[in-house]
């Protein structure tokens, strides 16, 4: 009799993943109708707290209910797919434990800006409402004769119909009269690329009708009839009718200047064409080039061939190529082997910059299957590259740092090419992550591989190849005849005694910019400093312009005729004269790119000279014009930043100059030296690669350095070998894990107190040894926030990392909860670079 009573009805729950820094994954409840659609991965519409309305994602599903609070309904769910993998949901998590953040920082950072929904201001008239005896102003009843007439409008719309760029007090007014409604419209960011096309109405489609309409058209209406042969010209509905079916791109008529829009328009009108939409994607369709030929030199082979053998008894294998050497070439390889057996393939690269020279090769050789995911692309073009890794479009793809969170469920490998960069670390906001050890993880959790690849590859990773903890390849040669470039290090000291300096060029320099200009080859300057001068200074008093938020100097920066704050964005007018004593005697100290770039076009005025750096790459395909100009040879001399450092390959570079050696080899940092090898060696490696003998001029004021030697005979075995036994000796990584813990207050004391609680709460458990501070930065205030730092070191073999980083959570949320401490700021990073 019970046969058919009906199923149990299931309560079901969902913990997610909120975009936000808590601690813990919030329950909610998921209405009956969801139940069997919803799944773990798809993003859900969630109210958290009395008005936030967010994007979470469900991490999972089950049918027990919240204990502490009653659990919320989900308000939409956005996707019937998962859009996040179950190997992303255990990485976020992996991530949250290691770097010591919350899995909805994880979250916030991973997922595009445009997969996270927004909600909108609207107004509505409150059908309740009179307003006959109810006093009003001019623009409040010009806008509710709008909204009768428009049911709702959003903020914007109704401030540019009433001409107002601050509307809140008509909405504020109208809203305490109880003459409207104002709520919230949720809406998805993500938009996609819409193309309006039109084609043949089914009446025409019949070929004795479209002639009729033809000479109808012949003797009336000839401009209608140039429309109508636009089409068939593109669009040759004789010889198969169901090519009208895709119909022609509106933007084809509108385009062609003998068209006239209005008779386009009225065949519309008329029932002759119907205009509809199509969903198109934002990347061209690009097929492969038929004649590409990867060619390998023995040595290219050879070492190909040792990485496969290293991949069956390791999961990470260090390529260390030299500048030059085609490490391009076996990572194409080696990404074409592993598509060819049905595995997903990641190519990680340092900066944005990077990825337009190889980008345009790579598409040559892999076409649409290739995608590209980096920060200057919009949010719908992130979005778009996001689903088509989820829907199998792109099995390989080209990105930086931020494309380790794409998701991936079957990689077989991952290259991370430069793995040296400190472009890899994400500074701000947590997950303060490193790309190359996220990747390590990646591979671990899809049993996957990874190829580090670098010419100065980073002493942690070259010292764990060194102990058989990766797979290790030398490729020693430069591809082709190329040779290595000659370094000469030029004696700043005895430039000036001689007077040969002119302009910040040394003789040498300026001689050498000269031949190599008239031989019709070109020229790479390089300083590490944008901007046209590091401060500007009263010659009378001795003045500099500060930031008002940070301890820093302006920059000056002539061609905006600025001061600017490199840190937090401040700037100001350049002073005429100073504001300390009235002078007018302001001077320029040191210099950066740009004075460099106007010194020179005065020193050779027929030089076509140009900068990059980040204020002349800031729009979106400003970059890639740069170097289109000057891989065609419209540029004699390129002055950059650290951006022309970085695996850029041009034919005809046979000279590279390097400025202000010395502060890079000085600073106040226990990598300062490996940095310096590395950001040299890079950046002489732009010289001279094909035939002919680069040249590289250094200008530095100790010529003797033992590092600059090293750079200089290309040796980073020698270089690695003094390294390491300074690192063992004073117990820095690879010997050591360190913990950097900012804690920062806009009061310089409660910081400085603060930050002595925890390091006494900290040394209790861990030892003095190991907690080092607090002390303050070289720079220790910025945006208005004095900043202590306390430095953890922990031994690498000893440490049992997991409990110390929860005592350590623990300390940082006890001085938090501190009532003297309550609006302090802590702020942990793990690995810090």
């Amino acid at each position: 009799m019970f046969e058919n009573a009906p199923a149990e009805r299931i309560t079901l729950f969902a913990d997610v993943i909120l975009p936000l820094p808590i601690p813990k994954l919030f329950t909610y409840r998921i209405p009956f109708e969801l139940n069997e659609i919803v799944q773990v991965g798809a993003r859900v519409i969630v109210q958290f707290g009395n008005k936030k309305v967010l994007t979470a994602v469900i991490a999972k599903l089950h049918q027990t209910p919240p204990q502490h609070y009653q659990a919320k309904y989900i308000l939409e769910l956005l996707d019937t797919e998962p859009i996040v993998t179950f190997k992303q949901i255990e990485l976020f998590q992996w991530l949250a434990d290691y770097y010591l953040c919350s899995i909805g920082e994880v979250l916030n950072v991973a997922l595009p800006s445009g997969m996270k929904i927004t909600s909108q201001s609207m107004i509505e008239l409150n059908p309740n409402a009179t307003w006959e005896n109810i006093e009003l102003s001019e623009k409040e009843e010009k806008l509710l004769q709008l909204l009768k007439e428009k049911k709702t409008l959003s903020y914007n719309e109704a401030a540019v119909f009433l001409e107002l760029k601050n509307i809140y007090h008509i909405i504020k007014s109208l809203s305490q009269k109880e003459l409207i409604i104002v709520y919230e419209e949720v809406k998805e960011r993500y938009q996609p690329k819409k193309v309006k096309k039109i084609r043949l109405t089914r009446d025409y489609l019949d070929k004795a009708d479209l002639e009729k309409l033809f000479k109808y058209l012949e003797q009336r209406e000839s401009k209608q009839l140039d429309v109508l042969l636009l089409y068939l010209r593109n669009v040759p509905v004789f010889r198969d009718w169901t090519l009208n079916e895709n119909g022609l791109e509106k933007s084809i008529f509108r385009s062609n200047p003998h068209i006239s829009n209005s008779s386009l328009e009225t065949l519309i009108k008329n029932g002759v064409f119907e205009e509809f939409e199509v969903i198109v994607s934002r990347f061209a369709d690009i097929q492969p080039a038929d004649s590409y030929e990867l060619k390998l030199t023995s040595e290219q082979s050879e070492v190909v061939d040792k990485i496969m053998d290293l991949f069956a008894e390791k999961d990470t294998v260090l390529l260390h190529g030299i500048t030059g050497s085609g490490k391009t070439e076996i990572y194409i390889d080696l990404i074409q082997k592993v598509l060819e057996s049905g595995s997903q393939v990641l190519y990680l690269l340092p900066e944005i910059a990077l990825t337009t020279q190889i980008v345009a090769r790579l598409r040559k050789i892999f076409g649409d299957k290739m995608g590209v995911y980096h920060s200057k692309f919009s949010d719908n073009e992130r979005v778009e590259v996001w689903k088509g890794v989820v829907q199998q479009k792109f099995s390989f793809v080209v990105g930086v740092r931020s494309a380790v969170f794409l998701p991936f469920d079957n990689l077989g490998l991952i290259i991370v090419d430069e793995e040296h960069e400190p472009s890899y670390k994400q500074q701000e906001p947590a997950p303060r992550y490193h790309a190359r050890d996220v990747a390590v993880m990646i591979a671990h959790l899809q049993h996957a591989k990874v190829l580090l690849g670098s010419a100065t590859p980073a002493v942690e990773t070259y010292y764990n190849a060194q102990i058989g903890k990766y797979g290790f390849v030398a490729l020693r040669k430069r591809y082709g005849n190329a040779q290595m470039p000659e370094i000469e290090l030029v004696d700043m000291k005895e430039q000036r005694k001689q007077k040969k300096i002119r302009q910040n060029y040394s003789e040498p320099l300026l001689q050498h910019i000269q031949e190599t200009i008239q031989k019709q080859e070109q020229v790479i300057l390089f300083q590490n400093r944008r901007g046209y001068s590091p401060y500007l200074n009263c010659v009378d008093c001795g003045w500099i312009p500060k930031c008002s938020n940070c301890n820093v100097s302006l920059v000056y920066h002539q061609h905006a005729g600025e001061l600017r704050c490199h840190y937090c964005g401040f700037k100001m007018a350049t002073p005429q004269t100073c504001f300390a004593c009235g002078s007018t005697k302001m001077k320029s100290v040191g210099y950066g790119t740009e004075k460099l770039e106007d010194d020179l076009k005065l020193l050779l005025p027929n030089a076509r000279i140009r900068r990059m750096d980040l204020d002349t790459t800031r729009q979106k395909n400003a970059y890639q014009n740069l170097i289109q100009e000057f891989e065609a040879g419209q540029i004699d001399v390129l002055v950059g930043t650290q951006m022309i450092s970085k695996g850029l390959d041009f034919d005809k570079v046979s000279l590279v100059g390097i400025f202000d050696t010395d502060r890079l080899l000085y600073f106040a940092d226990f990598r300062s030296q490996e940095r310096a090898f590395q950001l040299l060696t890079q950046v002489s490696g732009r010289a001279g690669r094909r035939e002919t003998q680069g040249k590289v001029i250094v200008q530095t004021n100790n010529p003797e350095n033992h590092t600059l030697q090293k750079i200089k005979n290309n040796n980073y075995e020698s270089f690695y070998q003094e390294e390491i036994l300074e690192r063992e000796k004073y117990h820095y990584p690879p010997f050591s894990r360190l913990i950097r813990i900012a804690i920062k207050h806009r009061e310089k004391d409660y910081a400085q107190d603060a930050a002595l609680c925890l390091a006494e709460l900290l040394r209790e458990k861990l030892g003095k040894p190991r907690v080092l501070g607090p002390e303050a930065p070289l720079i220790d205030r910025v945006r208005n926030q004095y900043i202590k730092h306390i430095l953890i070191k922990l031994e690498r073999e000893k440490t049992n990392l997991k409990p110390v980083k929860h005592f350590i959570a623990q300390q940082c949320q006890k001085v938090m909860l501190d009532k003297r401490f309550k609006s302090v700021q802590v702020v942990i990073d793990v690995d810090p670079i």
